[in-house]
């Protein structure tokens, strides 16, 4: 009869240690999904918003340029990607390559760097995403994530004479 007693009272709480050795475990995997969504999401997205500005560019429009006066082309091509980022470009540090080119600043855009008509134009940018969570930051250089999204493409015969 005594052994009964004893046996109820030795599995009060186990749950609440079980919980406590499993919530951390569950949690930081939780928090590790969500910040690699993060991180893939900004990927393709910036994949997506490079592949629009280069199918712009390739047209050798220039509407898309926020200035009024003298529009240029490369400040178009720029604008259409930052319309299809989602508000992330300016968030990554971008460095556009231009067939092996890299332009680090918007000072360094020049009118020809898209090319001229019938031109293979290769367009590169390399991204840094900050990792927030500090343990998935560990698996990072520096608690960044580096990467870089292209798009390849041929002018088309477009007037020469467009800025």
């Amino acid at each position: 009869m005594k052994s009964d007693r004893f046996v109820g009272r030795r599995q009060r709480g186990s749950a609440v240690v079980e919980m406590a050795l499993i919530a951390p475990v569950a949690l930081l995997l939780l928090i590790a999904i969500m910040e690699f969504s993060l991180i893939f999401f900004s990927t393709l997205t910036m994949q997506y918003a490079v592949r629009e500005g280069v199918r712009y560019g390739i047209t050798g429009r220039v509407d898309a340029d926020p200035a009024t006066a003298n529009q240029q082309r490369y400040l178009a091509v720029i604008q259409a990607i930052k319309n299809n980022s989602m508000g992330m470009y300016d968030s990554f540090k971008p460095v556009i390559s231009v067939n092996g080119t890299k332009y680090a600043t918007s000072n360094a855009y020049s009118a020809s760097m898209f090319g001229g008509p019938e031109d293979i134009v290769v367009l590169r940018i390399d991204c840094t995403w900050k990792v927030v969570t500090p343990l998935i930051s560990a698996l990072f250089t520096n608690g960044q994530y580096q990467f870089s999204v292209a798009a390849t493409m041929r002018n088309e015969a477009f007037s020469a004479t467009t800025p």
